[in-house]
């Protein structure tokens, strides 16, 4: 697409011509060209490049679009809030490309977030801002007087800064009574200015003359410059110097050092004497050429005279002048070619450049644009640009000495966080010059890494009756991400355990992983337990990982054995019976203990710590069997108590007593006899009798009660037979409920089963209203000293017959008459 706009410039009327093309690059999204008129004021507008190109100004402001310029000089600059690029220095033609044309600069502007790049170049039109000039004020000419018609004298040319219809167009010499000017244009460049003899000199009418050489441009307005020619006629002069060769062609490479031999110029003259004596000089050349080259004088030898640069100018076009000392003289052309050689190194401008790129970036995206540039020309100039090949990117060419680096890979920060690329420019040249330039870019992180434990299961172990914020153990889990995306915190997953919230059995720092005790650990109610916790990074979104974690709760020794049998009661005693015939290895009884503690806290051992006679019995250190040593004789008591120790194998270790009492007896008397001289404690006792006495009192009120109902019932039934024995109705027996007369013997609807033992003390009685028991068991009441062996025995109380009133609560008071009298008095 292409358009051209016509716009005056601040009223000036000078038009500016724009034209813009556009076209669609890799990464070179369009082109502008502008044209300016040179020496134009600071602020002036080239053009409208939001526009030309089709962007929004927001776009220039956001993408932050700025110019980047090759230079060390920037002549204009983008003002992004009117998308406008205007002159920011004055520009001169002349200073910037000299006699090039046309003249132009070219800079990029570049947008970032994506990356755009536009290439702009901005013509500069000469304006006739330079006047033409000679070389020198007044030139000096020697001409003999006998110089034929036609001779020609060769004059420097003027110069001009300016370029075409700006340049010099027209030499004019005044007067013309002798001589005329022929300009002629040179195949190679340059003008040659002769002035020919039209009529003979004489001296003797005229011996000087003076021309005046006019120089015009066509500008507007019109520019010229003049020099004064001074001619001396002399005497006559055969012969005119002439050049070996009209046309000189040399070669001299760049940086040839000073006094390097270019050529050598030649011009024979055919007169003798001093007549013949030729004489070089340089004229009519730029000034540049007259600071590279110089010619000797005598034997027209050009050498280098200053540095030559391919880069600057290739080639330069010298006019040596070959003169006798008769005022003839002749032109030798002189074509001098500058070989290029490999002398300037690869240079690489970062256009842009993004310092950071995400990780999760797609293949394609741009890293960077450098601009890449060789002043040397041919093979010394073609430049190759690579990167490593082993990074997860790639360099492409996307204009002519452009190049963009776009990664080619996905890119992991995890793996690799930062990249130093290392960007080689080389030539083509012999030897070959790089160079090379590094940028470092750095991997932008993305939450892609969840959090990762050390282990996926921990398992610790804990004493139980630890202390409240007792530590267990810490937890980590690291994140490969970075910044927020790696800060990880610790969250413990809710369950109940046992009935109880996970949160009050144990604690985590969401900071530092530390797990804490809530609570104390008993190892007797939980053994172990599981729980997850649950580790999530700040990143967007977060992103988790769970461990699961078993603590297991150690046993402590801090129960101490618990006796099972005998039992060892308040109120009772258990005594064990060994017959005086037993044999060697008797089992007496086995003390049976446990321990909730577990392992080897739960390993008992039973020692004898006290007996009446150690020789008679010893303990199982491992069962508890208590067992006869030898054999019982009539000489060992029939009382023994026996002092068992229990104890657990825990460090430091537990222990329970128990108090075996044996009875070493063939009967049950002897038994009663040896067992009445236990003491009872006081306070046991006038407890008993307050009871004893307070429950006598109670029994006589009901039992006086029960008295006068069955008094009063009995009257009441002795009226009622009276009155049935005068009445003629027959006479039924009646029978209470479940109850049946048996041959007439009574009615009692149980059969009652007392066991009484009696001493000589009535306060230390016994008796019991139950049930036949084992006859080796003796039971002793703390309230008596007596001994009553369980033997099952039937006793009728009630035998007579009564009435149904009788029978059902006689027996209820019998059996507390008969208690109270056995066990009280």
């Amino acid at each position: 697409m292409a358009r051209i706009w016509i716009t005056d410039l601040r009223g000036r009327g000078q038009a500016l011509f724009v034209i813009l093309c556009l076209f669609k690059l890799s990464s070179i999204t369009g082109q502008a060209r502008y044209s300016i008129l040179e020496e134009q004021a600071e602020g002036s507008i080239v053009g409208n490049i939001a526009i030309d190109l089709g962007l929004d100004v927001a776009r220039l402001i956001s993408g932050k679009a700025r110019i980047i310029t090759k230079g060390s000089r920037q002549y204009v600059d983008l003002n992004r809030d009117k998308g406008t690029l205007v002159i920011k220095e004055r520009i001169d033609r002349e200073e910037l490309c000299g006699k090039t044309t046309p003249c132009s600069f070219s800079f990029e502007v570049i947008i970032e977030n994506p990356i755009q790049l536009y290439r702009v170049t901005v013509e500069v039109i000469d304006v006739n801002d330079n006047s033409p000039s000679f070389p020198k004020d007044e030139i000096s000419l020697k001409i003999v007087e006998n110089a034929a018609a036609g001779t020609r004298f060769s004059l420097e040319s003027a110069d001009d800064p300016d370029v075409g219809i700006n340049d010099i167009q027209k030499y004019i010499l005044k007067p013309s009574d002798h001589f005329k000017l022929e300009v002629q244009s040179r195949t190679h460049g340059g003008t040659l200015i002769e002035m020919v003899l039209q009529n003979p000199l004489d001296r003797e009418k005229e011996e000087t003359h003076t021309l005046v050489l006019i120089a015009s441009d066509g500008g507007e307005p019109h520019r010229s410059g003049t020099v004064r020619i001074h001619i001396t006629v002399l005497d006559a002069n055969d012969n005119v110097p002439v050049c070996s060769q009209p046309v000189y062609k040399a070669e001299v490479k760049e940086n040839s050092p000073e006094g390097t031999v270019v050529t050598t110029v030649s011009a024979n003259d055919a007169d003798k004497g001093v007549n013949g004596d030729v004489t070089y000089s340089i004229a009519h050349i730029a000034r540049e050429a007259k600071q590279l080259f110089e010619v000797n004088v005598k034997t027209g030898e050009i050498k280098v005279s200053g540095k030559l640069d391919f880069e600057k100018s290739k080639t330069y076009q010298l006019n040596v002048k070959a003169s006798d000392h008769g005022g003839y003289s002749d032109t030798c052309n002189v074509i001098i070619q500058i070989i290029d050689e490999n002398d300037n190194v690869p240079t690489i401008q970062l256009m842009s450049f993004s310092n950071s790129i995400s990780e999760d970036s797609p293949p394609g995206t741009t890293i960077a644009v450098i601009n890449v540039d060789d002043e040397d020309s041919d093979g010394n100039g073609v430049v190759k640009c690579s990167i490593s090949s082993d990074m997860p990117f790639k360099i492409e060419s996307s204009l002519t000495g452009y190049y963009t680096i776009v990664t080619e890979d996905f890119l992991d920060r995890e793996s690799i966080p930062e990249y130093n690329i290392t960007i080689t420019v080389s030539d083509q040249g012999s030897p070959p010059l790089t160079s090379r330039k590094h940028i470092n870019v750095k991997v932008s992180d993305v939450n892609d890494s969840s959090p990762k434990f050390d282990q996926s299961e921990y398992s610790k172990t804990v004493p139980e009756n630890n202390s409240p914020g007792f530590y267990v153990f810490t937890l980590s889990a690291s994140d490969a991400d970075w910044g927020q995306n790696a800060r990880v915190s610790y969250f413990l997953e809710e369950k109940e355990i046992n009935g109880a919230a996970v949160s009050s059995i144990v604690s985590v720092n969401s900071e530092s992983g530390v797990i804490h005790a809530v609570r104390s650990f008993d190892y007797e109610q939980i053994k172990w337990f599981e729980f997850n916790v649950t580790a999530r990074d700040a990143g967007s979104p977060p992103l988790s990982s769970v461990a699961a974690v078993r603590i297991i709760v150690q046993d402590k020794n801090d129960n101490p054995p618990q006796v099972l049998y005998p039992v060892q009661t308040g109120g009772s005693m258990v005594a064990e019976m060994v017959p005086r015939s037993a044999d060697v290895g008797y089992l007496v009884t086995k003390v049976v203990a446990v321990d909730v503690d577990s392992g080897q806290n739960a390993w008992l051992s039973y020692k004898l710590q006290k007996a009446t006679d150690r020789a008679l019995f010893e303990v199982g250190l491992q069962n508890g069997e208590i067992r006869t040593i030898r054999q019982v004789t009539d000489k060992d008591a029939v009382k023994q108590r026996l002092t068992v120790i229990v104890e657990d194998n825990g460090q430091p270790s537990r222990s329970a007593t128990v108090i075996v009492n044996v009875a070493v007896a063939d009967s049950f008397p002897e038994v009663l006899s040896e067992f009445t001289d236990f003491t009872q404690d006081k306070e046991y006792n006038d407890n008993l009798t307050f009871y004893l006495v307070l429950a006598l009192a109670i029994v006589s009120f009901l039992f006086i009660t029960c008295l006068v109902v069955i008094i009063s019932v009995k009257i009441y039934r002795w009226r009622q037979s009276r009155v049935l024995c005068h009445s003629n109705l027959p006479v039924i027996p009646y029978y209470p409920p479940r109850y049946s007369d048996t041959l007439g013997t009574g009615t009692l609807q149980h059969v009652y089963n007392y066991e009484v033992c009696r001493t000589t003390d009535s306060r230390k009685s016994d008796c019991k209203f139950g049930i036949a028991g084992s006859q080796n068991v003796l039971i002793m009441d703390p309230s008596s000293t007596g001994t009553m062996q369980r033997i099952q025995s039937e006793k009728s109380i009630l035998d007579e017959p009564d009435s149904p009133l009788e029978f059902e609560i006689l027996p209820f008071f019998v059996y507390f008459y008969y208690y109270y009298h056995y066990c009280y008095h």
